[in-house]
C-alpha cells in the first residue's frame, strides 16, 4: 500500500495526467471526460487496497487545492461576452436554467422518499452542474456535506445523463426542424472547421502570469473564509463565487490567461480523491437511484426548452446549443455546433456555457433552499 505522502501524490498527479491524455486522445473516452475517468481509476486503486483511506495528502486536495481552482475557473469568466451571444441564444440558454430548477424541483418531490435528509442536497446539486458544470458542482456539494459515496453516484448518473443528453440534442434538430423557424443565416462570416476544445486550447502563459493565478487564487480562498466566519449564515463558497467574480471582472485578473485551462487541471485532483474515497458496491447501489432523480430532471429540462421554445419562435439549433450548454458545460455545447455544422453558434454556445459557471452556484443553493424549505 502506498502510504506516505510523496509517494502518493505521485500517484494521484500521474492519473491526473493520464486521465487528461486519454481525454486528449482517444475519442471514445473524451465523452466520458477526465473528471469521470478520475474518478473511476481513484476508486480502483482504493478498491484494489493500493492507497490509504484516510491521508493529509487528501486534506490538502479536498481543501485549499479545490478552493483554488475554483477561484481559478470562475475568474475566467467574463459576462460582458453575453452581447456576443444574440437574442435566440440567450433566451433559450434562460428556458434551459428554468427548465433545470423545475426539472430537480420536481425530482426532489418524487424522491423525497428515497434520499431523505440528501435529498435537497442532490436537488441543489444537480442544479448546480445543469446550469454551469463541474465547478458548480463541487461548490454546492462541499458547501452541503454530501457524503462521498453519494457524490461518486450523483457524478455516475450526471455523466450517463449528459452523454445521454448529447445524443437527444444531435438527433432532435434532424426530427423537429420542420415545426420550428429555420436557424438564421450569420450576418457577418465565420470560421468553420474543428475549433480547439476549450480545456485544450493552446495559449501563451509566463511566470508571471502563473505567479498572479496562485497568488491571487489564494487571497481569493482567504477573504473567503474570512468572510465566512463574519457572516456564518453565508456559505464560504458562496463568498468566494462573488469574490472570484468580482475579481475577474473589476481587476486585470479576468485577463490573466490560463485559470480556466489551470483550473480545471486542479479540480481533477478533487475528482480522483473522490474516487479514492468511494467504494465500487456502494457507487453502483446508490448511482441507480440517482439515476431516476437526473432523469426526471432531464427530462422536464427538454420538455421546458423545446416546449416553450417552439411557443416563443426559437430555432431549434439554438435551442439544442443551449440546452446542451446548460446540461453538459461549454465544451459539450461546442462538440453539438461542430457536429450538425452550425459554425455560428459555436462561440454562442461556449459563451453561454461559461455563464453558467457563474450563475449555478447561486440558483443552486437557491434551489436546494426551496427544496429543504417545501420539507421534500
Amino acid at each position: 500500500m502506498i502510504q506516505a505522502p510523496l509517494p502518493l501524490a505521485t500517484l494521484i498527479a500521474v492519473t491526473v495526467a493520464l486521465c487528461f491524455w486519454l481525454d486528449r486522445h482517444v475519442s471514445v473516452l473524451s465523452k466520458i471526460g477526465a473528471g469521470m475517468m478520475a474518478i473511476v481509476f481513484g476508486a480502483l486503486v482504493s478498491n484494489l487496497g493500493l492507497v490509504p483511506a484516510a491521508s493529509p495528502v487528501y486534506d490538502v486536495i479536498e481543501g485549499p487545492v479545490t478552493l483554488v481552482a475554483i477561484a481559478w475557473l470562475l475568474l475566467a469568466v467574463n459576462i460582458a461576452d453575453v452581447r456576443r451571444v444574440g437574442g435566440r441564444v440567450l433566451g433559450a440558454f434562460a428556458l434551459a436554467l428554468i427548465g433545470t430548477c423545475a426539472g430537480a424541483v420536481a425530482g426532489a418531490m418524487l424522491f423525497a422518499g428515497t434520499f431523505g435528509p440528501e435529498n435537497f442536497k442532490l436537488a441543489g446539486a444537480f442544479t448546480g452542474t445543469y446550469t454551469g458544470g463541474s465547478v458548480n458542482f463541487i461548490s454546492i456539494t462541499r458547501a452541503l456535506d454530501m457524503p462521498a459515496t453519494l457524490f461518486a453516484g450523483a457524478t455516475a448518473a450526471d455523466a450517463t445523463a449528459t452523454a445521454l443528453w448529447m445524443g437527444v440534442t444531435l438527433l432532435l434538430p434532424v426530427w423537429l426542424a420542420r415545426f420550428y423557424p429555420p436557424l438564421p443565416r450569420p450576418v457577418e462570416p465565420v470560421q468553420s472547421g474543428n475549433p480547439e476544445h476549450p480545456y485544450f486550447a493552446g495559449i501563451k502563459v509566463n511566470t508571471v502570469d502563473l505567479a498572479l493565478l496562485v497568488s491571487s487564487g489564494l487571497l481569493l480562498v482567504l477573504a473567503s473564509s474570512a468572510a465566512a466566519a463574519l457572516v456564518p449564515g453565508v456559505p464560504a463558497v458562496l463568498w468566494l463565487t462573488s469574490f472570484a467574480l468580482a475579481a475577474g471582472h473589476l481587476t486585470p485578473l479576468g485577463r490573466v490567461p490560463g485559470s480556466l485551462q489551470i483550473g480545471n487541471f486542479a479540480l481533477v485532483f478533487f475528482f480522483v480523491v473522490i474516487g479514492i474515497h468511494s467504494r465500487a458496491a456502494e457507487i453502483v447501489a446508490v448511482g441507480i437511484d440517482v439515476f431516476w432523480f437526473v432523469l426526471v430532471i432531464v427530462t422536464v429540462h427538454g420538455l421546458i426548452v423545446f416546449g416553450f421554445g417552439r411557443l416563443f419562435g426559437l430555432d431549434v439549433p439554438s435551442l439544442a446549443v443551449a440546452s446542451q450548454a446548460s446540461i453538459g458545460g461549454p465544451s459539450s455545447a461546442l462538440a453539438v455546433a461542430v457536429a450538425r455544422e452550425w459554425p455560428q453558434l459555436v462561440l454562442p454556445g461556449v459563451i453561454v456555457g461559461l455563464l453558467g459557471y457563474a450563475v449555478g452556484t447561486y440558483l443552486g443553493f437557491g434551489v436546494a433552499g426551496l427544496v429543504r424549505a417545501l420539507g421534500f
